[in-house]
């Protein structure tokens, strides 16, 4: 439970003070609506469960690179097992992937350089 105290802080519970809300004006629950979609990994057949929000980010990555999401996967997949030996949780590893793209958009546009 979280109730609005002074100007845009919030207190859960009486435990923390929240400055920002995460629950901005017009959030969209769902955006963490998990979908299941099957996807071809370097010619394998697999099913990856993620949220639409980073199904959403995966569509933008992969247009910025002129190719489809399944294209955009099975690169992310080849290039994990040929620089780091692989990875337990494939579907982490792109939700990080896909946040890391979402940062670096960001400081690139608080840092133009």
């Amino acid at each position: 439970m979280s109730r609005g105290v002074g100007s845009r802080v919030m207190e859960t519970c009486g435990f923390h003070k929240i400055n920002v809300d995460p629950f901005v004006k017009g959030f969209d629950m769902g955006l963490a609506r998990p979908l299941s979609r099957s996807v071809r990994l370097n010619g394998f057949s697999t099913c990856l469960r993620l949220e639409q929000i980073y199904w959403n980010i995966l569509t933008e990555i992969a247009r910025l690179n002129a190719c489809s999401v399944s294209a955009l996967l099975s690169y992310v997949d080849r290039e994990v097992h040929l620089r780091y030996g692989g990875v337990k949780n494939f579907s982490g590893l792109v939700r990080v992937v896909c946040v890391v793209h979402v940062l670096k958009g960001r400081a690139c546009l608080s840092n133009p350089e």
